[in-house]
């Protein structure tokens, strides 16, 4: 433990019993606990059971990160540890961030959730990244908080919820609806990820019309869901439409999406290009089917895209010496921005990473010297 940070991450322990986990908690004031992280153990009933009663006793907890706690545990062991884990945090008005992401509980095992996610109204940000929830339990969560958003706007209060990570859970259709009227309701919203859920055409529309509602979002990631399907565009139609709701918009992410104009330039394309999203910072749009026709357009764009520092569209349908991946280059280098085109680019931005890092430690020795140099000048010697 340092300071008011609880964390056994990435132990590795097997905690079955309270006494496996009374150790660990034993000189611990939880009066005391802003964060507690338990990552990469895997925690049974009855220890859960003595955490419950551990965050029972907080009063300024902030965070509280479960993910990946439930390794190697029967399914029929996961709902008792998660409702008396989620129980316990029903009532705390300091809690900002819940992540119970990486446990792969399934669609079944969602219901311990409901109880937290209808009644704590003050919590900002939710990860349920990773969890197999599946339509059926996507849409049990998606409930709750709904219920949650109705029960603030009775009491004449706005929502907390800003955060929504909820990425590799095979969503789909199904439940995508459901979210986003969720999403809708909530209003307030500021990043919402859920990348790899087989969410298609109707699902993405939906999403889009939930999630203009939230005018406030910044960060937008639907990596590897589908927009476009046998020629029909309203996906991406309704996304061009949303666009216009979000003027804090700073990160989206449509890789691996099937954006596709079918000849003609997607219409998100031409919206972005035109400066929809003025505050625009990183644009990702990876593995698609876009054409020299849509990079032609973002090339005539970017002086409008003033904000556009990063432009990621590796492994699309045009050819590595395109004159409009030269001009976007050219633009985003005289900002200080960079395109990554191909994977020769990603490895020469990861290495400029690694020497930025290495950098400070480097000039130390030089920036020490000129200090004394400096010093020694002001006292006359030289």
């Amino acid at each position: 433990m340092s300071g008011s940070i609880l964390s056994l991450d990435g132990k590795g322990l097997k905690l079955n019993s309270r006494a496996d986990l009374d150790p660990w908690l034993a000189n611990v004031d939880p009066t005391k606990i802003e964060e507690i992280h338990l990552g990469g153990n895997t925690i049974g009933v009855d220890a859960s059971l003595a955490l419950a009663e551990f965050l029972q006793k907080t009063t300024i907890l902030k965070i509280a990160d479960f993910a990946d706690i439930f390794t190697g545990r029967l399914i029929s062991e996961i709902p008792l540890a998660l409702t008396a884990i989620c129980d316990a945090l029903k009532d705390k008005t300091s809690l900002v961030e819940l992540n119970l992401s990486d446990n792969a509980f399934g669609g079944r095992s969602v219901e311990p959730m409901v109880p937290f996610l209808t009644h704590n109204r003050t919590f900002q940000v939710l990860k349920l990244n990773n969890n197999g929830l599946g339509p059926a339990g996507g849409v049990v969560l998606a409930t709750a908080l709904l219920e949650s958003a109705k029960l603030s706007k009775a009491e004449g209060k706005t929502s907390s919820l800003r955060t929504v990570i909820c990425g590799r859970n095979r969503l789909e259709d199904g439940s995508a609806s459901a979210w986003a009227e969720a999403f809708a309701a909530h209003g307030t919203l500021q990043e919402v990820r859920m990348p790899q859920n087989g969410i298609r055409m109707d699902g993405i529309t939906a999403l889009a019309r939930g999630l203009a509602q939230c005018p406030a979002l910044q960060h937008i990631d639907l990596q590897d869901n589908t927009f476009t399907a046998d020629g029909e565009v309203s996906g991406v139609e309704a996304w061009t439409e949303a666009l216009k709701a979000w003027p804090e918009l700073t990160t989206l992410n449509l890789s691996d999406c099937v954006l596709s104009g079918d000849g003609e330039v997607p219409v998100i394309i031409t919206a972005l290009a035109a400066g929809s999203s003025p505050k625009l910072h990183t644009l990702q749009l990876q593995n698609n089917n876009l054409e020299t026709e849509s990079f032609l357009a973002l090339a005539s764009g970017v002086p409008k895209m003033t904000s556009l520092m990063l432009l990621e569209v590796q492994w699309n349908e045009v050819e590595e010496d395109d004159e409009n991946l030269k001009t976007l280059a050219l633009h985003l280098k005289r900002r200080g921005g960079k395109l990554l085109a191909t994977d020769d680019d990603e490895e020469e931005d990861e290495e400029e990473e690694k020497e930025e890092e290495a950098a400070p430690a480097a000039e130390k020795p030089k920036d020490s010297l000129d200090d004394l140099v400096d010093q020694l000048s002001k006292v006359g010697i030289h």
